[in-house]
Protein backbone atom coordinates (compact mmCIF):
# COMPACT_ATOMS: atom_id res chain seq x y z
CA UNK A 1 0.00 0.00 0.00
CA UNK A 2 1.50 3.36 -0.65
CA UNK A 3 2.07 6.24 1.46
CA UNK A 4 -1.06 8.03 0.02
CA UNK A 5 -3.02 5.44 0.16
CA UNK A 6 -2.45 4.81 4.06
CA UNK A 7 -3.01 8.63 4.22
CA UNK A 8 -6.09 8.40 3.01
CA UNK A 9 -7.62 5.83 4.87
CA UNK A 10 -5.71 7.00 8.19
CA UNK A 11 -8.12 10.47 7.17
CA UNK A 12 -11.32 8.39 5.98
CA UNK A 13 -11.06 6.44 9.47
CA UNK A 14 -10.59 9.93 11.44
CA UNK A 15 -13.51 11.89 10.35
CA UNK A 16 -15.61 8.76 10.58
CA UNK A 17 -14.43 8.26 14.01
CA UNK A 18 -15.17 12.20 14.97
CA UNK A 19 -18.84 12.44 13.05
CA UNK A 20 -19.67 9.59 14.80
CA UNK A 21 -19.07 10.47 18.12
CA UNK A 22 -20.88 13.77 17.41
CA UNK A 23 -23.93 12.00 16.34
CA UNK A 24 -23.13 9.86 19.81
CA UNK A 25 -22.54 13.03 22.00
CA UNK A 26 -26.36 14.65 20.59
CA UNK A 27 -27.89 11.88 21.40
CA UNK A 28 -26.47 11.14 24.91
CA UNK A 29 -27.41 15.18 25.68
CA UNK A 30 -30.73 14.83 24.26
CA UNK A 31 -31.12 11.87 26.48
CA UNK A 32 -29.77 14.00 29.70
CA UNK A 33 -32.33 16.89 28.80
CA UNK A 34 -34.87 14.08 29.08
CA UNK A 35 -33.91 13.44 32.29
CA UNK A 36 -33.79 16.55 33.05
CA UNK A 37 -37.28 17.15 32.45
CA UNK A 38 -38.61 13.94 34.14
CA UNK A 39 -36.38 15.31 37.18
CA UNK A 40 -38.25 18.55 36.62
CA UNK A 41 -41.41 16.90 37.63
CA UNK A 42 -40.50 14.47 39.61
CA UNK A 43 -38.76 16.58 42.13
CA UNK A 44 -36.50 14.12 43.26
CA UNK A 45 -33.47 15.56 44.90
CA UNK A 46 -30.79 13.09 43.63
CA UNK A 47 -31.58 12.74 40.16
CA UNK A 48 -31.79 16.78 39.97
CA UNK A 49 -28.23 16.81 41.78
CA UNK A 50 -26.83 13.94 39.86
CA UNK A 51 -27.39 16.12 36.18
CA UNK A 52 -26.29 19.32 37.21
CA UNK A 53 -23.18 21.07 37.73
CA UNK A 54 -22.37 22.24 41.41
CA UNK A 55 -21.37 25.69 39.38
CA UNK A 56 -25.04 25.76 37.67
CA UNK A 57 -26.42 29.26 36.91
CA UNK A 58 -30.16 28.84 36.41
CA UNK A 59 -32.11 31.87 35.02
CA UNK A 60 -35.32 32.38 34.67
CA UNK A 61 -37.58 34.62 32.56
CA UNK A 62 -38.57 37.32 34.98
CA UNK A 63 -34.72 37.75 35.68
CA UNK A 64 -34.05 36.18 38.69
CA UNK A 65 -31.27 33.53 38.57
CA UNK A 66 -30.68 30.06 40.81
CA UNK A 67 -27.34 28.47 41.60
CA UNK A 68 -27.52 25.06 41.93
CA UNK A 69 -28.59 24.82 45.66
CA UNK A 70 -31.78 27.26 44.84
CA UNK A 71 -32.49 25.30 41.71
CA UNK A 72 -32.80 22.10 43.45
CA UNK A 73 -34.48 23.17 46.41
CA UNK A 74 -37.47 24.63 44.58
CA UNK A 75 -38.01 21.37 43.12
CA UNK A 76 -37.75 19.33 45.95
CA UNK A 77 -39.92 21.69 48.07
CA UNK A 78 -42.66 21.97 45.40
CA UNK A 79 -42.20 25.52 45.56
CA UNK A 80 -41.39 25.19 41.19
CA UNK A 81 -44.12 22.47 40.71
CA UNK A 82 -44.08 21.28 37.02
CA UNK A 83 -47.64 18.80 36.77
CA UNK A 84 -46.56 18.80 33.07
CA UNK A 85 -43.41 19.82 31.31
CA UNK A 86 -43.49 19.26 27.05
CA UNK A 87 -40.60 19.76 24.82
CA UNK A 88 -41.24 21.19 20.83
CA UNK A 89 -38.49 22.86 18.52
CA UNK A 90 -35.38 20.76 20.37
CA UNK A 91 -32.03 22.01 18.34
CA UNK A 92 -28.61 20.59 19.64
CA UNK A 93 -24.84 21.94 18.98
CA UNK A 94 -22.38 19.94 20.05
CA UNK A 95 -18.81 22.15 20.79
CA UNK A 96 -15.91 20.25 21.67
CA UNK A 97 -17.06 19.28 25.10
CA UNK A 98 -19.79 21.75 25.27
CA UNK A 99 -23.40 21.18 24.10
CA UNK A 100 -26.12 24.07 23.25
CA UNK A 101 -29.75 22.72 23.44
CA UNK A 102 -32.51 25.19 22.74
CA UNK A 103 -36.07 24.56 22.85
CA UNK A 104 -39.51 25.71 23.48
CA UNK A 105 -41.00 24.48 27.04
CA UNK A 106 -44.41 24.63 28.16
CA UNK A 107 -45.56 23.66 31.28
CA UNK A 108 -48.65 23.38 33.73
CA UNK A 109 -47.73 24.29 37.26
CA UNK A 110 -48.84 24.47 40.28
CA UNK A 111 -46.41 26.39 42.34
CA UNK A 112 -46.47 26.37 45.88
CA UNK A 113 -48.91 29.61 47.50
CA UNK A 114 -49.67 30.41 43.47
CA UNK A 115 -52.87 29.27 41.28
CA UNK A 116 -52.05 26.75 38.77
CA UNK A 117 -50.84 28.28 35.66
CA UNK A 118 -48.83 27.99 32.35
CA UNK A 119 -46.17 29.05 31.37
CA UNK A 120 -44.41 28.96 27.52
CA UNK A 121 -40.56 29.81 27.18
CA UNK A 122 -37.58 29.46 25.39
CA UNK A 123 -34.72 27.80 27.04
CA UNK A 124 -30.98 27.66 26.35
CA UNK A 125 -29.38 25.25 27.83
CA UNK A 126 -25.49 24.56 28.37
CA UNK A 127 -24.03 21.19 28.97
CA UNK A 128 -20.57 20.10 29.45
CA UNK A 129 -19.05 16.77 29.35
CA UNK A 130 -17.61 15.87 32.65
CA UNK A 131 -15.87 12.49 33.05
CA UNK A 132 -18.28 11.21 30.09
CA UNK A 133 -21.34 12.57 31.22
CA UNK A 134 -23.13 15.30 30.31
CA UNK A 135 -23.54 17.85 33.47
CA UNK A 136 -25.97 21.25 33.56
CA UNK A 137 -24.03 24.38 33.51
CA UNK A 138 -26.27 26.92 32.65
CA UNK A 139 -29.85 27.58 31.64
CA UNK A 140 -31.35 31.09 30.64
CA UNK A 141 -35.35 31.20 29.62
CA UNK A 142 -37.11 33.71 28.18
CA UNK A 143 -40.82 34.51 27.58
CA UNK A 144 -41.68 32.50 23.97
CA UNK A 145 -43.08 35.32 21.65
CA UNK A 146 -46.99 35.22 20.90
CA UNK A 147 -47.57 33.90 17.56
CA UNK A 148 -50.10 36.04 15.24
Amino acid sequence: MTKKKILFLLSFLMITMVFGQKKNDVSKVSDAAERLRSAMISGDKKSLEDLILPELTYGHSGGHIDDATEFVEKLVSKKSNFLTIDITNQTIKIVGKTAILRHHFFAKTADLGKEPGEVSLDILLVWVKTKGDWKLLARQAVKAEKKI
